[in-house]
């Protein structure tokens, strides 16, 4: 592959931790990007490798487990990996494939401590290979409108930020389980902090967390709800609960002294996004259609790789989310407020960078299910 060269060959992906979402939505998707292409994949399960190779017509020799990770990586097979493997897994799978000269598109939250998340940072760093993190809603129409509207002052001074973000998620499911940097804060929470980082264009200040269980059992190792108040610069609030034990919930409402925006679903990708815009002129609804956010996210990231230039969001962009959600588990165990160190101004998603690719998905998952089980 030439780097700069726009008839360059697609950009090559290794898969790497085929569950829920990537069969789903991420592997079809590449199909559909015009620039990326699946070559790759790595799974413990052996009944996954070979099902799923055969679908998508994945070469046996670019097919392994995780004890043969390092050579796939060596082998010249594959450009880029997407790392989907569980969050305390991040840095391992991410800065092994940075060392060897390999692209990675890593699912968030980045890490599972500030310590991995800076370790990623400085082999991004080091690297002559590039890294982004998957905040597949940079790359979706509805999430950057309603950006461009709060930046443009049409809500006045923005004030408030609140979010509610809950879905059901079975006791099976290793989100439920208090390994690999599991539970609602680490899982939903990434969502409304990087929402709520980019409407107020800074980093928190401050956070103070609650978090509660209930009496079912499937919540023993992780809570079932957190509910989080952050202050942001200029005395500017943001306030967000996530659960697993609640129905499917998917809404964020920006207020400003002139008026406020409600985006209702705001986070999904299984369904179209909208938002209501309430000012003093009126009130307007803005619809989207069904966009393919994964395959968005690999397209950009493929041409920054294929003309050589630094995508967003990168790893520092990971590194302040992490910094935020580690911060509310500490108020968790504290009781107490905790005060956060900002990373940096987000640099804010980009309209050109918009997909508006079809929104596909695979149904036939081969041992793989949705947070639900269902």
């Amino acid at each position: 592959m030439t780097v700069g060269d726009s008839d360059a060959r697609p950009v090559r992906y290794a898969v790497v931790g085929a569950g829920w979402i990537a069969q789903q939505v991420f592997m079809p998707a590449l199909a559909q990007t015009g620039n990326s292409v699946l070559a790759g994949l790595v799974t413990g399960d052996p009944e996954k490798a070979k099902a799923l190779a055969a679908k998508y017509g994945i070469a046996a020799a670019n097919v392994c487990d995780y004890d043969g990770y390092d050579a796939l990586l060596r082998s010249g097979a594959v450009d880029a990996v997407y790392v989907a493997t569980p969050n305390a897994l991040h840095r391992d799978h991410a800065v092994r494939a940075l060392e060897a000269g390999v692209h990675v598109l890593c699912e968030k939250p980045l890490a599972d401590s500030e310590e991995a998340a800076q370790a990623i940072v400085e082999a991004a760093a080091a690297s002559p290979a590039k890294l982004m993190v998957g905040y597949r809603l940079h790359f979706e129409p509805a999430t950057v409108e309603a950006l461009e509207i709060v930046h443009a002052g049409r809500l006045g001074e923005v004030r408030l930020f609140s979010s509610v973000f809950t879905q059901q998620v079975a006791g099976a499911n290793h989100r439920a389980k208090a390994g690999n940097w599991a539970g609602p804060v680490a899982d939903m929470g990434p969502y409304p902090i990087n929402m709520a980082r980019h409407v107020f264009q800074a980093d928190p200040v401050e956070v103070m967390a609650f978090a509660a269980r209930g009496d079912e059992r499937r919540f023993g190792e992780v809570p079932e709800a957190v509910s989080v108040l952050m202050r942001f610069p200029r005395d500017r609030l943001a306030q967000f609960v996530v659960s697993y034990g609640a129905e499917g919930l998917d809404e964020y409402r920006i207020v400003g002294t002139d008026g406020n925006l409600h985006a209702q679903p705001g986070f999904d990708f299984m369904t179209p996004l909208k938002f209501r815009l309430s000012t003093p002129s009126g009130a307007e609804e803005h619809n989207f259609p069904h966009t393919d956010h994964f395959g968005a996210e690999a397209r950009y990231f493929s041409q920054c790789i294929l003309e050589d230039r630094a995508p967003q969001p990168d790893a520092v962009e990971g590194l302040a989310d992490v910094r935020v959600a580690l911060a509310i588990e500490e108020s968790l165990r504290s009781g107490r407020p905790v005060t956060v160190e900002p990373v940096r101004q987000p640099l804010p998603p980009q309209r050109e960078n918009v997909g508006e690719l079809p929104f596909i998905m695979e149904p036939d998952l081969v041992h793989a299910a949705p947070p639900s089980g269902e």
